[in-house]
């Protein structure tokens, strides 16, 4: 379903500060594959993100989504086929416009933009229902300002509008970083919920390994730009944390393992 074939990616080259970030990466995903991303910084984990989002063009290589090469469109060309979550709660919704409004807008992700947006009787009802089931008490304040919500609450309504319009690729980076522990798991409880009952292909980036482990049917290492560790299925449910480091020892040759060993645990 997502073919990343050989993709590179170099920010500032030829420069004093020239960065690698991606290096002849490739990665398959099936439909339905929801794969989870690990790695140091620097890994190539956000970058992979972007480019594939087409944030930035990449050096050399391609991406394809559903059988369509989308090397060469620009990002807003692709958001017919992706639904993404940032790290930030700030990004992803409009902070002035209320909840119903950000939702409307969500809806119409992909279509032709046009003068009216108005939605009707129908269509605040299905969005009340929506908000129902993130039980945070956001169907009685459809009209409040996104910007007045907490980190949380803002975060569930930005993954609801993601995936409202069920995309092809659903794209998570590190979505539960910014959120303390109890409003992360609740958005990675929602987030698992979503993604199983859509048959969402997800990508999520994640530094807590624990987590990594326990959601989704693949987990992908990254290292130099590359994936250097693919696990799916009852390989990847047999795993636990040591055995994760252990692969990650072997597979970069022990390169910067102490360092790596610390941001991944």
């Amino acid at each position: 379903m997502l073919r990343v074939e050989n993709i590179f990616k170099t920010f500032f080259p030829g420069t004093i500060n020239e960065k690698r970030a991606l290096q002849g990466m490739d990665l398959h995903l099936k439909p339905r594959d929801f794969v989870t991303v690990i790695g140091g910084n620097g890994a190539g984990k956000s970058t992979m993100l972007n480019a594939i989002a087409g944030a930035f063009p990449i050096d050399k290589g391609h991406i394809i989504i559903d059988g369509e090469d989308l090397t060469k469109k620009a990002e807003h060309k692709r958001a017919k086929y992706i639904g993404r979550v940032f790290q930030d709660p700030m990004l992803g919704t409009a902070a002035g416009m209320m909840i119903e409004e950000n939702l409307a807008i969500a809806a119409r992700r992909g279509k032709t933009p046009g003068l009216s947006w108005s939605f009707s009787d129908a269509q605040h009802d299905y969005f009340r229902e929506l908000l129902k089931e993130l039980d945070l008490g956001l169907e009685d304040r459809m009209t409040a300002k996104v910007g007045l919500l907490s980190g949380g609450q803002r975060q569930a309504l930005t993954l609801l509008m993601a995936t409202l319009k069920k995309p092809k690729l659903l794209l998570l980076d590190e979505h539960t970083a910014a959120l303390d522990p109890k409003t992360a798991e609740k958005v990675l409880a929602l987030t698992d919920k979503i993604v199983k009952r859509d048959q969402l292909t997800t990508l999520m980036i994640t530094h807590n390994m624990r987590d990594a482990l326990r959601f989704g049917n693949r987990l992908i290492m990254l290292h130099n730009g590359r994936v250097i560790i693919d696990v799916e299925g009852a390989q990847k449910a047999s795993l636990d944390i040591p055995d994760l480091l252990e692969m990650f020892e072997k597979a970069s040759g022990g390169d910067a393992v102490a360092s790596d060993c610390m941001l991944l645990g």
